[in-house]
């Protein structure tokens, strides 16, 4: 990350001068157990009564919250929100089905209609609510309207197609829209770049090899290597001359820059592979498929998809099938089964395509949001949700496992099924919430927990920090491949996990333990000049700081810690007028947007938690919030955001999680009309 040079309170550069702040105030971190953590800080952030009318409201908002959500749990003790993304999820399961050959009207109209709907006035469609148009959603989509018979002359599809010209057409989309299109010749093959299946031969300690990408992306990369391998090419419906700049040089030359310094070196690398293909050996070729197949098949999860997550499981089909497995397979139809699985069919009959699913993350959320709201810990609801969350925990390795080797497992995942996968942020959270339950089985809590604590703390990175999916998974190299034009192909360390893994050790009697001293150093120097911290799993600064705040406070720095302090005044700086917080996306890109953004419900609240873990109960600020997600809330208990929150990746993928904009404010108001959380399933003197 950069500085910014007008010297904005957003400003990126990271504070490491801050981390020698913690040998100065380390009397408060050595907490003899988490209750008495609890207790100390509640005191601290209790005292003193509230203004009646804001406290009597976020009694009533907190009520209505409380049981609105409590009628939102599955019968089977599991929340789930909608995970809203962006109409590529929908264009490319066209793609898949016309390629496959598997549509069908029905889908094809509804789909149509749900993209229709997010077109915005200028033709363009936007990767997140609010949002500037982008060249290669906006391509996608209009491509998959193409395909349910909407041409070229409509209105809708003209403003569409100038726009794409204007910007570039389609040689200036990203490489993954290009592959796309080059599966029904609209782009030639020869003209992306290269990805040789005999990747999956390299071992894990050389550069490159695919556990040096992050799992999202090492799921998508092997089955691709397949199809780039193949190069196959599906009769296409149309052309698609309208989209280029120039129709008579549909693929312009690729401009290689001069060859120096690491982009040069990687362009070189991809012209070598280029020509590699030409000769590479029919039997290593051959291997190189096997094996690859065979790693795609053994990671296919229970439901029949790949890591719980759609783009992998569209690849992963179109892979299998290119190497000879028919539709009749059961690989193929359970795949194919688990996608219908993602679709969300509307009122208007249109149909939403989630990229993924969140119950576990969702669950643990709203079990403790309902426990700092008042709910008590044996309630049937709250134990129902621990009983399932315990049943969901992963006991056999997964791919993270190959850098953690004799490491035992015991995390959680954030999907229905994702055994290959489970993730830190989700372990620790998941851990907090059934502390937060008085379950009748105090020994399966016991084992339950000790197992994913020892999990978590042998997923910590050399630097003390943690990451989501991986330990480690730190090479700079992935990202400079011409491939990865799109998203986060790595998986670093970041603030928002760290905050949740400390926040947990400390809850866990571990504020003392070197692990989590480590982690807290790192989060100290992480503080960015403004006195905010980087979110990199949700928007952006505010997420960030309404993760780390909490945490450093749970692990015994006081409230008037320097960190602490700077990122309560920055939480002031940013508040909106009407009382709330919101950040835009555009944060990730431009300096200026920190913590600047329409006020949101979800972003309200992170800058509460902090607030109010910092001991600020008491200040305006904390008033003109909490009266703002009071008086904002609709009369069923909900709240609505139409804004984007949630982070795949940081700007080029963004979610709107459905659920957050009711477990968060619920959070938020909770502690504030009820003090900080209780952990009654937390066995005294752990």
């Amino acid at each position: 990350m950069t500085a910014t040079t007008d010297g904005s309170p957003g400003a990126l550069e990271p504070r490491a001068a801050a981390a020698s702040e913690l040998t100065d105030n380390t009397a408060g971190i050595g907490t003899a157990t988490a209750t008495a953590t609890a207790t100390a800080t509640a005191t601290a952030t209790a005292t003193g009564p509230a203004p009646p009318g804001v406290l009597d409201a976020a009694r009533r908002a907190t009520d209505r919250a409380v049981e609105h959500l409590l009628a939102q749990q599955d019968p089977q003790g599991w929340w789930k929100g909608d995970l809203e993304t962006n109409v590529t999820m929908d264009a490319e399961d066209l793609l898949l089905r016309h390629f496959l050959g598997t549509g069908d009207d029905r889908t094809l109209r509804a789909a149509a209609l749900f993209i229709r709907g997010e077109q915005r006035g200028d033709g363009t469609w936007a990767t997140f609510y609010g949002g500037p148009g982008d060249l290669s959603t906006t391509i996608e989509a209009y491509v998959a309207l193409r395909l349910a018979g909407d041409l070229p002359g409509d209105p809708h599809m003209a403003r569409a197609a100038a726009w794409i010209r204007e910007h570039g057409g389609i040689a200036a989309s990203r490489v993954f829209t290009r592959i796309w299109l080059a599966l029904f010749g609209w782009w030639k093959w020869d003209d992306l770049p290269e990805l040789p299946p005999e990747l999956i031969f390299l071992p894990s300690w050389f550069p490159l090899n695919i556990y040096d990408f992050g799992c999202w992306a090492r799921q998508t990369i092997v089955p691709l290597t397949v199809v780039s391998a193949k190069r196959p090419v599906r009769p296409a419906p149309f052309a698609l001359d309208e989209l280029h700049t120039d129709p008579r040089v549909p693929n312009p030359p690729r401009g290689l820059a001069a060859p120096t310094g690491w982009e040069g070196a990687f362009q070189l690398l991809d012209k070598a592979l280029h020509a590699y293909r030409k000769v590479a050996p029919a039997r290593l070729r051959g291997a190189a498929l096997r094996s690859a197949a065979r790693w795609i098949v053994e990671r296919q999860e229970n439901d029949g998809c790949w890591g719980g997550i759609q783009p992998p499981a569209v690849y992963s089909l179109i892979a299998l099938h290119l190497l000879g497995y028919d539709l009749d397979h059961p690989v193929m139809r359970a795949g194919l089964a688990s996608l219908d699985r993602f679709t969300v069919w509307r009122e208007d009959g249109s149909r939403m395509i989630e990229a993924c699913q969140s119950p576990v993350w969702d669950t643990c959320l709203a079990t403790i949001a309902l426990a700092d709201a008042g709910v008590r810990p044996d309630h049937p609801a709250l134990v129902k949700a621990a009983d399932w969350m315990m049943s969901e925990q992963i006991v056999r390795p997964g791919d993270w496992a190959v850098r953690r080797p004799g490491l035992e497992p015991g995390g959680w995942a954030f999907e229905f099924h994702n055994d290959n996968y489970p993730d830190i942020d989700d372990t620790a959270e998941v851990v907090l919430a059934l502390r937060r339950v008085a379950h009748p089985d105090r020994g399966r809590m016991e084992a339950t927990v000790r197992r994913a604590v020892r999990w978590s703390l042998g997923m910590q990175s050399k630097n003390g920090a943690w990451a989501a999916f991986d330990a480690d998974n730190t090479s700079p190299f992935p990202n400079r491949l011409p491939f990865c034009d799109f998203g986060e192909v790595i998986d670093p360390p970041s603030a928002d996990v760290t905050a949740h893994m400390v926040e947990m050790l400390a809850v866990e009697g571990k504020a003392y333990d070197p692990r989590t001293r480590r982690g807290i150093e790192w989060l100290l120097a992480e503080q960015e000049p403004s006195g905010a911290w980087f979110g990199r799993w949700g928007v952006n600064y505010v997420y960030g700081t309404g993760s780390v705040v909490p945490a450093l406070t749970a692990a015994g720095l006081p409230a008037t810690h320097p960190a602490i302090r700077r990122a309560v005044d920055w939480l002031e700086s940013v508040q909106n007028d009407d009382g709330g917080w919101g950040e835009d996306l555009r944060s990730y890109r431009e300096a200026r947007w920190a913590g600047h953004g329409a006020s949101t419900p979800s972003q309200t609240a992170w800058a509460l938690l902090a607030l109010l873990a910092a001991g600020e109960r008491e200040r305006t600020s904390v008033e003109r919030g909490v009266a703002w997600l009071a008086g904002t809330q609709r009369e069923d208990g909900s709240w609505d955001e139409p804004y984007f929150t949630g982070t795949g990746f940081p700007w080029d993928f963004s979610i709107n999680y459905h659920l957050y904009r009711q477990v968060f404010p619920l959070t938020a108001l909770g502690r504030y009309a009820h003090g900080e959380p209780a952990f009654p399933g937390l066995r005294q003197g752990t």
